[in-house]
């Protein structure tokens, strides 16, 4: 038995991915997602766009107290969904309200 291992080459680890049969194919496209309605969180789906968001320790603490008083209350929320819930709330107000909308209201009173 060979001590040595032997790895496949480079030709053989990028290859070509597309078959020779322009008839078949590999990935079955992806399906169009139904856009959400306005003031509507997208709950629990496959998000595909990501965006990071920084915090301080206490808007940490704050979300994790509210994520287990839903818990408590019955309902298993992660954060990514209550925050998409919270975005979702404060683009519906925003909409709604205009400049009168409390998101408005916050950060005229941030800027400040």
């Amino acid at each position: 038995m060979p001590r040595r291992v032997t790895l496949p080459g480079a030709s053989e680890l990028f290859r070509a991915t597309e078959s020779a049969d322009p008839t078949l194919k590999a990935v079955p496209s992806p399906v169009e997602a139904e856009p959400v309605p306005a003031g509507q969180a997208s709950g629990r789906v496959r998000h595909d766009e990501k965006i990071t968001v920084y915090v301080s320790s206490e808007e940490l603490l704050a979300v994790e107290h509210a994520r287990l008083r839903l818990r408590a209350a019955g309902i298993a929320v992660d954060r990514g969904r209550l925050v998409r819930a919270a975005i979702a709330l404060a683009l519906a107000d925003l909409e709604a309200k205009g400049v009168e909308s409390d998101v408005v209201a916050r950060l005229g009173a941030q800027g400040e």
